[in-house]
């Protein structure tokens, strides 16, 4: 698809506005925020100002996701229907972008329930550093080992942001997704961290796993144990 990072950043700046329309279009109301189709809806957000802003046909980031398809699958069309009214006179162009990436998510999320049947009870994975609400963040998500620069943890948003599942982007070393001449600013505020220093916003530049750079405001604070010291990263794009 061809990129439009004009409808990425529309998407991400009034998804207030199309949650209430999607709202106001249900029988059941708002959907409970700690809800599976809730959580799904946020992929879904995350997955399509991504594809938007980059163009590319990345896959949606599932991971831990057990919403079932049967139910995700009418909800997207609704949200896409609601994003649509709310966009008025740029719905028609909003509605072809945005259906072949709802078909794109709920083909994922079918495939992943099949194997899941499949393989039984799913094993609980191991999550380090922050706990699983992360994941139900809009903005992407980043631990990141001050000492070493590698990522400790992720959510889904930051693996649709950089252009990566969110288990492929854990351990590897955070400066490869930092554009060269934005890396130094980058590892000041990470060192910052290391200090104590009191938590930082600041706009910078990510780079997804293709080379794009991607303008983001960020904010960076410390989680410290025993062991080590984390800078937690926030990012959205700007």
């Amino acid at each position: 698809m061809t990129p439009d990072p004009r409808l990425s950043v529309w998407l991400i700046s009034h998804r207030r506005e199309i949650d209430r329309r999607l709202s106001s279009r249900r029988s059941g109301g708002e959907l409970a925020a700690a809800s599976e189709e809730a959580e799904a809806l946020r992929r879904f957000r995350s997955f399509a100002s991504s594809a938007l802003l980059r163009g590319s046909g990345a896959l949606p980031a599932l991971d831990g996701l057990r919403a079932p398809a049967e139910r995700v699958i009418p909800l997207l069309g609704a949200w896409i229907d609601a994003a649509v009214e709310a966009a008025g006179e740029s719905g028609p162009a909003l509605r072809e972008a945005l259906e072949p990436l709802g078909r794109a998510f709920g083909g994922s999320l079918k495939e992943g329930s099949a194997a899941r049947k499949a393989s039984g009870t799913p094993r609980r994975s191991s999550r380090r550093a922050v706990s699983a609400a992360i994941d139900r963040l809009a903005d992407a998500f980043l631990a990141i080992d001050t000492d070493t620069l590698r990522i400790a943890d992720a959510n889904p948003a930051a693996g649709a942001l950089l252009g990566l599942p969110r288990d492929r982007l854990l351990e590897r070393a955070a400066l490869s997704f930092m554009p060269e001449a934005s890396r130094s600013i980058w590892t000041t505020h990470i060192d910052a961290m290391s200090e104590g220093v009191e938590p930082r916003r600041f706009q910078e530049r990510l780079q997804d796993a293709q080379g794009l750079a991607v303008p983001v405001d960020a904010r960076v604070t410390r989680f410290a144990t025993r062991r080590r010291t984390l800078a937690l990263v926030l990012a959205r794009p700007v």
